[in-house]
């Protein structure tokens, strides 16, 4: 299936989708270019809230805004995101999870990719509206749908023992 299928039907089934992702085997190449897909579109949703703020307040120009959240996406992330599949993965072993350190990482890099839709309607909203009721209400939104399918991700990943052998 596309990616693109996969992140829609993620949103109905997304244990079904983990699953068919570690049947394809351990491919540390594809979670990284989630991973960095996901970093990347969150990187792009960001814009019109950086530009809103730069409007307002001229003292930090554009460029430079847009380029230190340029490198907090795509350098301090990922790095943070590893860590934090690892200690995901740590947890999970100690609740009786039978998984490998892949298949947690792919879950998370999964899941951090299937919300990116969201992460830029989550973007245009703070960039057009600003900071409103209406903007803090979607923002759960997004981060409740991120980890409903980490979650379910995770707990599809550690409960299979052959899925994504290292």
């Amino acid at each position: 299936m596309s990616v693109t299928r996969d992140i829609v039907q993620s949103w109905r089934r997304p244990r079904v989708v983990i699953r068919r992702l570690l049947s394809m085997g351990c491919r540390e190449d594809r979670a990284l270019m989630f991973l960095l897909v996901a970093c990347g579109l969150i990187f792009v949703a960001q814009w019109p809230r950086l530009s809103r703020e730069a409007f307002l307040d001229p003292s930090v120009p554009l460029e430079a805004r847009l380029s230190i959240t340029f490198f907090a996406m795509l350098m301090v992330w990922p790095i943070l995101l590893y860590l934090l599949a690892g200690l995901s993965h740590l947890m999970a072993r100690g609740f009786g999870g039978k998984g490998t350190w892949y298949s947690s990482r792919l879950a998370l890099f999964w899941a951090l990719l299937a919300s990116s839709p969201a992460w830029l309607l989550y973007g245009l909203m703070t960039g057009f509206i600003g900071d409103s009721a209406g903007v803090q209400m979607v923002g759960l939104l997004v981060l409740g749908a991120f980890l409903g399918m980490w979650i379910l991700g995770l707990i599809e990943a550690e409960s299979a023992p052959e899925a994504g052998v290292e």
